[in-house]
């Protein structure tokens, strides 16, 4: 029966179909989260959301309609440069948040307090995108482009996001007054400390150690589909003998795609992922640069 249940637990369909389920799951609070609390209160999310609340107060434009129209350029352009399964997750998430967006708009708001409205919308907020994001996709097209800024440049993915947020809600206090961008900036940072826990880390990077009888194939593929050198080591094990350990230092939003390359490679390899509070060098390349660098 355990083996039974270890099959389906690594089965590729079922996973990616549990990946689809939470960020379906992760929309729809997220969507709430937006509706319920924030727009009543003209309180701004960040990035492509943020600019749609502060173009629906102005035009009366659906917030479900301008989110779809925004984030489609951010999608085009990430195809290019991003795996095709967390463009697709992605735009998935993003028709989801939108389709709720519209549901949610018609029921009743959940509070008027502002106060209420930062600490409740920015949890929920923070739990709903940490776990788009925890299952592989994103619902802001301001995230796949700091992805690939961090890609090409090594910015960290937060710091390019918080620049990004900031511009807003200095547009927004120009707009709706210097209050509501104090309240939007204390909302972010509550959403970005809850969706730390939920996802485990926003702007670190994460090293990640594999143990595995595969070291070939595997590191071919972490280069191949997320652009990352890999350190490739001997080691013993006390029961197991001699065995290959990889080492990778990646971006919190690539350990999912490195999960399903190793399962679909070697399920019973071991996989250590921790923080890494600083990088010294250039250990994290592209694709891009390396192949420029063997030229």
């Amino acid at each position: 029966m355990r083996s039974i249940i270890e099959k389906i637990l690594n089965n590729k369909k079922f996973r990616l179909a549990v990946d689809f389920v939470g960020i379906l799951i992760g929309a729809t609070i997220a969507a709430f989260a937006i509706e319920e609390f924030l727009v009543p209160c003209t309180i701004l999310d960040g990035g492509v959301v943020g600019v749609g609340i502060m173009i629906n107060n102005i035009t009366s434009i659906p917030l479900s309609v301008l989110t779809v129209l925004f984030n489609i350029p951010f999608l085009i352009v990430g195809s290019k440069k991003m795996g095709k399964m967390f463009i697709i997750k992605s735009a998935f998430g993003m028709a989801v948040f939108s389709i709720f967006l519209e549901l949610f708009s018609k029921l009743k708001n959940a509070t008027s307090e502002y106060l209420l409205a930062v600490c409740f919308g920015g949890v929920l907020l923070g739990v709903g995108v940490g776990l788009v994001i925890r299952f592989g996709g994103c619902l802001d097209g301001t995230e796949t482009v700091a992805i690939l800024l961090n890609k090409k440049y090594k910015f960290p993915v937060g710091k390019i996001v918080l620049v990004f947020n900031i511009v807003i809600f200095i547009a927004a206090g120009f707009l709706f007054g210097f209050d509501r961008a104090m309240y939007s900036l204390l909302t972010y940072f509550i959403t970005s400390k809850v969706l730390d826990i939920v996802e485990n880390g926003m702007e670190q990077a994460k090293a990640a150690m594999i143990i595995t009888n595969d070291s070939k194939q595997i590191s071919h593929e972490i280069y191949e589909r997320l652009g990352r050198t890999v350190t490739i080591m001997e080691g013993e094990g006390l029961v197991s003998g001699k065995k290959v350990v990889l080492y990778c230092v990646l971006t919190r939003f690539e350990i999912h795609e490195l999960r399903d390359i190793i399962n679909s490679i070697d399920a019973s390899a071991f996989i250590a992922i921790s923080d890494v509070s600083e990088i010294i060098g250039t250990h994290m390349k592209s694709n891009s640069s390396l192949k420029k660098e063997s030229e």
